[in-house]
């Protein structure tokens, strides 16, 4: 594990300068606090003119530092970007005197550069959280005695211990012992799952191929009962592990403005130095001398540096984000922003995401001369004294729902593994379990009561028969039960254009399928391990190119990291999946969707306009100023104008609103 996250670092630290924490983004602020007092000193005192140039060259200091240091690595490389022209039309606004229009282009675009390395930390920040899901030691069973040994160093068929309500530290088999596994670090399951040892472990078939019902895997949470499990893959190989490798390989994609930007400065770039460095040399062929020609080459610099280029996207994805803050939603950078306007398919996660994320009690159903009223009592006196989270579940609806306590006549709890419980109720047994239980106990389950069991199970509940007097008196079902506002949500999303909106889902296919009807989804995908949701989610983008993902679990982050946006129910949601995720509902309210969605068309709309407005203002001012036709001070108004125009338009989207 460590071994995989080091590379991963590695990698990252080649192809990204990544500053220390948040220090260029603190040298923008302190770049734009030098340029206002600068030019507060300058027009509203008389202080002597080196007092304000003090606070610009500050200013200028701020602003440039880590834009000059990447700016030198590619120069060195004879690579020429925006980076280089900013400063050299700094450089150039400083000379003829405007020194607070070369302040402000660097506080400007400083301030963009450091957003974009900020969002390059998501990557590293995103692996570390899921590196914490494993735990770090495992207890080794070797000749009878327990030696605690690094994950790390887990072989092959060794067998460890697992405590109970301790996470599992590798992928395998149980061979001893049998108990309800928490799967939702991985599976997103939101009910544990019994699992019991198996028989044999001669001629063992391929991990996957193994049933289900014995095999373990690395970071989920062991139940209360102790087990052994033979380690069937390395550490380097667990689920766990094929986690962050699927996330690491998807998670420093550019977005489509930075690759565009590329493109551009590849030409652009160049041909600025080109034409600037032979306008210093006009006086050789036309009647003017060097200054002039100096002058004119200064003035064409600055009027062909990219200001409000490089600015036209930031501003906009910042007013964005901002507005998205207000209604309680993080966006984690412009590739979201960008992207999620073109959304028209959406892939859901079930648990605490459509769902609540916890078993609620759905029905109780009294049977064979038996009442809701004995019903209740029996069901919660029994339940009451199972550590089971379903019995959890059970007893504490039925005292919300019913408005009764407990008056301790239940005793002799048994925990049956694979079945249920059983115990006695004034002097008389009662089961409560599956039908294999109920069969056991050769209590006679008729036609009628098959009949609506099988049709609570295809409707998606978990359902289980009471068993009294040595009849059966009662069914129990539960279900994690849809949000409240999940089936207005995807109405709202229907009605944006949003053509297709499929769940996948760790729970049975019947569970997926009852949800998806009740709340209007397009399709269902049930059973799915993280492995499987990857291969939907590529499935989908052959489809439909561009799709987002929404989770809240681990068992999320390889597909959320593959889709084109990654969208994470905040509150509800693990580390890992905040982490991976291009936007959290950080308010953990669906609802925001649509909103979202909404805001970033516009913010799209608003990043076209403004590259426009910069490019034909540049386009106006290049030919004019070589041409001679302006000064600088006329060339510079009209750059800053299209700045401000820039900007204006950007901050539109703080008001902005759903139709």
């Amino acid at each position: 594990m460590e071994d995989i996250l080091t590379n991963i670092r590695n990698k990252t630290q080649r192809h990204y300068y990544i500053p220390e924490k948040k220090t260029e983004l603190y040298f923008a602020i302190i770049c734009g606090v030098f340029l206002l007092l600068g030019f507060l000193i300058q027009k509203l005192t008389s202080f002597s003119n080196w007092i304000y140039l003090t606070s610009y060259l500050f200013s200028y200091f701020f602003g440039c530092y880590y834009i000059a240091i990447e700016a030198y690595k590619k120069v060195v490389k004879g690579a020429f970007d925006i980076d280089f022209l900013m400063i050299a039309a700094a450089a150039g606004a400083f000379y003829i005197g405007k020194w607070a229009e070369g302040s402000l282009l660097l506080f400007l675009f400083s301030l963009g550069h450091a957003l974009e390395h900020y969002a390059m930390n998501k990557a590293k920040r995103s692996i570390e959280a899921l590196s914490n899901i494993s735990p770090k030691t495992a207890l080794v069973k070797k000749n009878g005695e327990l030696e605690e040994i690094p994950i790390n160093n887990l072989r092959i068929n060794d067998v460890i211990v697992v405590k109970s309500n301790t996470k599992i530290a590798a992928d395998g088999v149980i061979i001893s012992g049998s108990s309800s596994i928490n799967q939702a670090p991985i599976t997103g399951e939101s009910i544990p799952v019994d699992k019991v040892y198996i028989d044999s472990t001669d001629s063992l078939p391929m991990f996957n191929e193994i049933d289900k019902k014995h095999i373990v895997f690395t970071g989920t949470i062991n139940g209360d009962n102790n087990i052994e499990v033979l380690v069937l893959k390395l550490s380097k190989d667990s689920t766990v592990s094929r986690l962050i490798n699927m996330v690491s390989e998807v998670e420093t994609q550019k977005s489509p403005t930075q690759r565009l930007t590329k493109k551009f400065e590849k030409w652009y770039v160049p041909i600025v130095i080109f034409a600037v460095t032979l306008l210093c040399f006009a006086y050789l062929i036309i009647d003017e001398d060097f200054h002039q020609s100096l002058y004119r080459a200064i003035t064409v610099l600055v009027a062909a540096s990219p200001c409000a280029l490089a600015i036209s996207t930031p501003s906009a994805v910042l007013s964005g984000i901002a507005r998205a803050a207000q209604k309680g939603v993080l966006i984690k950078g412009g590739k979201a922003l960008e992207d999620l306007g073109e959304i028209t398919t959406i892939a859901f996660d079930k648990t605490g995401t459509l769902t609540e994320g916890k078993p609620k009690l759905t029905n109780l159903i009294p049977l064979n001369n038996f009442n809701e009223e004995n019903l209740s009592e029996l069901v919660l006196e029994v339940e009451s004294l199972s550590n089971h989270p379903l019995a959890k579940a059970i007893s504490n609806d039925i005292k919300a729902i019913y408005k009764i306590q407990t008056k301790n006549k239940a005793s002799n709890v048994t925990a049956i593994h694979g079945k249920g419980i059983s115990a006695n109720f004034y002097n008389e047994k009662v089961l409560i379990g599956n039908i294999k239980m109920i069969n056991d106990a050769n209590i006679i389950v008729d036609q009628l009561i098959l009949t609506k069991m099988e049709s609570l199970l295809k409707n998606g509940h978990t359902v289980m028969i009471v068993g009294f007097k040595n009849q059966v008196v009662g069914l129990i079902s539960v279900m994690d039960v849809p949000r409240k506002n999940a089936k207005a949500t995807l109405n709202k999303l229907k009605s944006i254009g949003i053509k297709h909106m499929v769940m996948l889902t760790g729970d049975h296919q019947n569970v997926g399928d009852a949800i998806a009807k009740q709340i209007g989804l397009t399709g269902v995908k049930g059973n799915l391990l993280p492995e499987d949701k990857v291969s939907e989610i590529k499935n989908l983008i052959k489809k439909c190119d561009k799709i987002a993902m929404v989770g809240d679990g681990v068992n999320d982050a390889p597909a959320m990291a593959l889709s084109t946006v990654s969208i994470a129910m905040g509150a509800a949601g693990s580390d890992v999946a905040l982490e991976t995720a291009d936007v959290a509902l950080m308010s953990d309210k669906i609802e925001n969707l649509p909103f979202v969605i909404g805001l970033s068309r516009a913010s799209k709309r608003i990043i076209k306009q403004n590259i426009w407005i910069s490019l034909g203002v540049v386009c106006l001012l290049v030919p004019i100023t070589i041409f001679g036709l302006t000064n600088i001070g006329l060339a510079v108004t009209f750059h800053e104008g299209s700045t401000i125009i820039v900007v204006l338009n950007a901050l539109r989207l703080l008001r902005f609103e759903m139709d």
